[in-house]
Parts: C-alpha cells; structure tokens; sequence
C-alpha cells in the first residue's frame, strides 16, 4: 500500500488532546493504525494525554519543540524521533517561530 500524503485534504483540529491553537494533518486510519503527517505553527500543541490501547511514534521532518514525557521536559529536532509506549503520557509543544512538520504513527496494542 501506497500513502500518498500530498494527495490528501489536510484536516484541521482545534486545541488537539487540549492543546493551544490548533494541529492540522493529513491522515490515514484503519481499524490498527493511525498514520499522521502533521504541522503545528507557531504556539500551538499537542495536550498531555496517556496513551491506553495504544503508543505513539513521533518522527520530526522540519522545525524543533518541546516534548513532556512521563513528567520531564525534553528537546527534539528535525531528524530525531520521540516514542511513547502505551500506559505513559506526553504532549508536543511547538515553543519555536517556525512551523513544526511530524510524521506520527499511532498502532493499537
């Protein structure tokens, strides 16, 4: 199967997992994976939330932010990846002047 990401309609969604603003992506979902290329601009972010039934792959493609995971603060950039295994909590928080660009894999456990 081919995912072309550029062929699909970008959906909005404000204040994600209740988050500032809003995350914007491009989606594709069956009944064991979300796979999400994803933008958050400038302020925005992912809530904190846990994962349950699931985890959660956040690879970064353009920009840098901040992550909480399990309670600590942590830096990622372009090029590095950030995991979140099912049971723990994070959030992704766009603290920089320039939009974030990921690519997130969310399997069901």
């Amino acid at each position: 199967m081919i995912l072309d990401f550029k062929q699909m309609e970008e959906t909005i969604m404000p204040h994600f997992k209740g988050g500032e603003k809003q995350m914007a992506a491009k989606m594709y979902a069956d009944e064991k994976n979300r796979i999400l290329l994803s933008r958050l601009i400038p302020g925005a972010s992912v809530g904190l939330h846990t994962h349950e039934g699931s985890s959660e792959i956040i690879y970064i493609l353009e920009g840098a932010a901040k992550v909480f995971y399990d309670g600590e603060e942590l830096r990622i950039g372009a090029g590095e990846a950030h995991y979140c295994p099912e049971g723990h909590e994070h959030s992704l928080i766009n603290d920089t002047d320039s939009d974030l660009v990921f690519f997130a894999v969310v399997p069901q456990q």
